[in-house]
């Protein structure tokens, strides 16, 4: 049970709805309350499909596939956290509209890379490798559950208060852009640390 729960509070840690609904605050703002709850679970069910794969085959995906160690994902995967990171301390939530950039699937453009990203991927593995297989897909679809259903909670909040605390919602999303930097930053130094660690132990 221990294990069940560290896997689930590993994922959601980097699914954090709190900080994702920031990330799609451009879609909040413009999309209504049914739309917004169709994309958004489209897009979850392709990040649950997306980690579960990971988690069952992560190792044979990076050496038969990619043909590349896992820490060189690790290391590329932190090198990108690291410039989203500045992107949103100097542009703020803005910075993740522009990578997602013109897309006529917005499903798929929330599902990569504001879900499917080097940090959930590398949680995924992490999972896979520390969980039995049933109950590692079991934590994968927890944790992406409970995020969508906190995310779809939010929207609703949102789009209820939105009309007399305009102020307030902006000054949450300036806020909590800024704790998103930092936290995108320090993450994709650890990971770029984890994966250097891990090129160095094999000499």
């Amino acid at each position: 049970m221990l294990e069940f729960l560290q896997a689930i509070s590993l994922l959601l840690a980097l699914l954090n709805p709190f900080l994702m609904i920031v990330y799609l605050s451009d879609v909040v703002q413009t999309v209504d309350r049914a739309k917004f709850s169709r994309v958004l679970i489209r897009a979850a069910a392709i990040a649950a499909v997306v980690f579960i794969c990971f988690a069952l085959a992560g190792d044979a995906i990076f050496s038969t596939l990619v043909q590349a160690e896992f820490a060189s994902f690790q290391i590329f995967g932190g090198a990108v956290f690291l410039l989203i990171g500045m992107q949103f301390m100097f542009r703020g939530p803005t910075a993740i509209e522009m990578l997602r950039g013109e897309s006529t699937n917005l499903s798929g453009a929330i599902a990569m890379p504001v879900l499917i990203g080097p940090g959930t991927l590398s949680a995924s593995v992490v999972i896979g490798k520390t969980s039995a297989p049933w109950l590692a897909c079991l934590a994968i679809v927890v944790a992406v559950a409970a995020s969508t259903a906190v995310m779809v909670l939010l929207k609703i909040l949102h789009d209820y208060v939105r009309a007399s605390r305009e102020d307030l919602i902006q000054h949450y999303i300036d806020i909590a852009g800024r704790v998103t930097a930092l936290y995108l930053g320090t993450v994709s130094i650890e990971m770029i640390m984890l994966g250097i660690r891990d090129w160095v132990g094999r000499f």
